[in-house]
């Protein structure tokens, strides 16, 4: 009764629970002009409407338990007329804690771990050069197409060498020209660099792919060496040139 300023209530009354209370408040305040300044106040309309919708609540919730529906689970999947069974403030607030248990779920289901969300959200583009007829079309020679190409390009060992193999491309594919990675959040690297999160876009020709497939054989036969201790290190390589300007070497 604390909750209520104390008013009129007598020392054997003040831990009275508040549902009891509520029945019949002149037995604990005898006074009725205190009374009735209580009830008229906001604090006791509230309290009222709380205890109210709590004991509604627990009613409904001995109805559900009748029917087999023991938590929210049982709550998502309960039949139309055992849901209509209870009061509307029940079916909200169940229907709202399910909400945000279901918003809790999805977020652990998708939480990563050991990855940045850049890399992972990262998505594809790519350029590919238009036919003849379609450059005539669109008056232009390039398009750019969501996704990784549907053919890469490819490549054939040439001495010690890599080079580039157009003789396997499938006929009537459009190779790409370009290959483009993005991520919203910038990327892992740059994140201390002076201009951070302003490079947003990974550009990746013929050039920068095929010395990436030199380095990727070199790690991919340094890691199938059982014994590190003779080899600790990949082969050491040395880039000369500018992709896409010069060849590099």
């Amino acid at each position: 009764m604390t909750r209520l300023g104390g008013k009129g209530v007598v020392d054997t009354n003040q831990n009275v629970l508040l549902g009891e209370f509520l029945k019949d408040p002149a037995v604990y305040i005898r006074d009725a002009g205190v009374l009735n300044e209580i009830q008229a106040s906001d604090a006791y309309l509230r309290m009222e409407i709380a205890v109210r919708d709590e004991m509604i609540f627990q009613k409904d919730v001995l109805k559900l338990r009748d029917k087999g529906v023991n938590n929210l689970l049982g709550w998502s999947i309960a039949a139309a007329e055992v849901k209509a069974g209870v009061h509307n403030f029940t079916k909200n607030s169940l229907d709202a804690a399910l909400k945000e248990a279901t918003n809790t779920t999805t977020e652990a289901a998708i939480k990563l771990e050991g990855l940045y969300e850049s890399v992972y959200d990262a998505r594809w583009h790519h350029v590919v050069e238009l036919s003849d007829d379609e450059k005539t079309k669109t008056g232009t020679g390039m398009e750019v197409k969501k996704g990784k190409p549907k053919q890469s390009w490819t490549y054939k060992k040439v001495g010690d060498n890599l080079e580039k193999d157009d003789g396997v491309e499938q006929s009537g594919a459009a190779p790409p020209r370009l290959v483009v990675l993005t991520s919203d959040k910038g990327w892992p690297y740059t994140m201390s660099a002076p201009h951070r999160g302003t490079i947003k876009d990974f550009f990746v020709n013929c050039e920068v792919d095929r010395v990436w497939q030199i380095v990727s054989s070199d790690l991919a036969e340094w890691f199938d060496n059982f014994d590190l201790s003779l080899n600790s290190s990949p082969v050491q390589r040395v880039l000369i040139g500018t992709p896409g300007i010069g060849k590099s070497l």
